[in-house]
């Protein structure tokens, strides 16, 4: 059905059954989007997100999760999903959020104004789509890329998570939505991971969050 739909709104779609199926396709064939089910036959989901996460940090991926549940969003977005939709869902909201994800995609990508941006010894390579403290290349993800960008051209100004939510998902942030919290949260884990000092991504109560040099006055 959604292959049927989504081929009708102009995207080119390739289907696998399977956790292996999809693996063994995606490294025949690059992909640009990934709709991604936790619920599959055999390995679920999570498992086709850890082995593709090994390889491909890059790829824009969407993961459909069963009734919503809280922790299925979580783990998804822990594991490096960009976004996610509960099912039951609208497909056309499914388009849209592709649609969303593929044009930041590619606007980062054709950046041709400002492109590397830097806090302390984090540099950001927009053109490149690479993010680096000191010499250490940060493994992120698209949407963890896009956040940490928002907020380095940002330094110092708190954003509302919704204002994040909009820029970096492309969408609404809704009720009960944790996503940019845990992406957020996944950033701080990496770069902790790559030793930085001298920024930090702290939480403003009631707003959202604000990259800041914690040595500056």
């Amino acid at each position: 059905m959604l292959r049927e739909f989504l081929a009708g709104e102009g995207f080119e779609v390739e289907c696998a059954e399977n956790a292996t199926a999809g693996l063994a396709a995606m490294e025949k064939q690059p992909i640009d989007l990934l709709v991604l089910d936790v619920m599959l036959p055999g390995a679920s989901g999570f498992d086709v997100l850890r082995s593709l996460r090994q390889t491909q940090s890059r790829l824009p991926v969407i993961m459909l999760t069963a009734r919503g549940e809280a922790v299925d969003r979580i783990l998804g977005l822990e594991l490096g999903a960009d976004d996610y939709l509960a099912k039951p869902f609208d497909p056309r909201e499914l388009a849209a959020r592709l649609r969303a994800i593929h044009r930041r995609s590619q606007t980062t990508s054709n950046e041709t104004t400002q492109t590397v941006v830097e806090v302390g010894q984090l540099r950001i390579d927009e053109k490149r789509r690479r993010a680096t403290w000191s010499d250490t290349v940060l493994d992120l993800t698209a949407a963890e890329l896009r956040i940490i960008t928002i907020l380095a051209k940002a330094k110092g100004q708190p954003l509302e998570r919704g204002e994040l939510t909009e820029q970096a998902l492309g969408r609404k942030l809704t009720p009960y939505d944790r996503s940019i919290d845990t992406h957020v949260s996944n950033l701080r884990r990496k770069l902790t991971q790559a030793g930085a000092s001298g920024i930090e991504i702290r939480s403003v109560r009631g707003t959202g969050y604000e990259l800041l040099s914690v040595d500056a006055p």
